[in-house]
């Protein structure tokens, strides 16, 4: 597999851990120093993983037990060296955001270092 797949592999897993509201998926695709971060309206919010990971896991029932419909797109993927960005577009709660999240390679395996959000609508 190559690099470009490996993250589009940890981009689905962080999809599908919005999905299943899975705390613990979370936790595994993104660095324990990440930061999420982004706009909500006219309110800039800021959260550490393990904030934004209980925050996921809260929205209960999730979106797959509620048999909701998935969007889910890639956009974009960027790789230098063993950093990247990609961008990517999911509904969630309601809303569609526009993602960008930025990658760091730690012992071959591609994590999210940053995940900046837009909410399109």
């Amino acid at each position: 597999m190559n690099d470009e797949q490996k993250i589009q592999q940890t981009i689905q897993m962080y999809f599908d851990a919005m999905y299943e509201s899975d705390k613990d998926k979370i936790l595994a695709v993104f660095h324990p120093s990440a930061k999420i971060s982004g706009f909500l309206g006219e309110n800039f919010a800021e959260r550490d993983v393990l904030t934004f990971a209980e925050l996921v896991g809260a929205q209960q029932p999730s979106a797959k037990a509620q048999d909701l419909p998935i969007r889910l797109e890639t956009v974009s993927i960027e790789i230098a060296g063993a950093t990247a960005v990609a961008r990517v577009r999911d509904d969630y709660l309601g809303k569609t955001f526009l993602d960008t999240l930025s990658f760091v390679k730690i012992e071959d395996r591609w994590v999210i270092y940053n995940k900046l959000f837009h909410v399109e609508a």
